[in-house]
């Protein structure tokens, strides 16, 4: 069950989150198997100024920015994460937002450091 968490400008927000939402979630269907009716995401719109960044830091060319911070058990090997990764990129792409304008970080922890809705 991952937990998303999505940072991203108001006006993006207000114009394409169904889209981003359902992209997102795809991308874990794809990539982490994860059923489809599992969907936790909390969307966080911000007015202009409120996301600092470095346009350049690493060599990218960043005009903008979508932070999706995952919350999920670590269950995942590394090449696992590696193909979400990709998979959240090319499904945003598909919608028009730059894969150089993502930020994707993963937290991991155990299953007893859930709770869903019932023990």
């Amino acid at each position: 069950m991952p937990l998303i968490q999505v940072d991203l400008e108001r006006s993006l927000y207000d114009a394409e989150h169904e889209r981003i939402s359902a992209a997102i979630h795809q991308a874990q269907i794809d990539a982490l198997g994860i059923p489809a009716n599992d969907l936790f995401q909390v969307f966080r719109p911000h007015d202009p100024g409120e996301l600092k960044f470095d346009p350049t830091f690493g060599d990218v060319d960043r005009r903008s920015l979508v932070v999706i911070r995952i919350v999920m058990v670590h269950l995942y090997s590394v090449a696992t994460k590696q193909s979400l990764y990709r998979a959240v990129v090319e499904q945003l792409g598909a919608i028009g937002i730059r894969a150089e304008d993502v930020l994707i970080g993963v937290s991991e922890n155990a299953f007893e450091d859930w709770y869903a809705g019932r023990p």
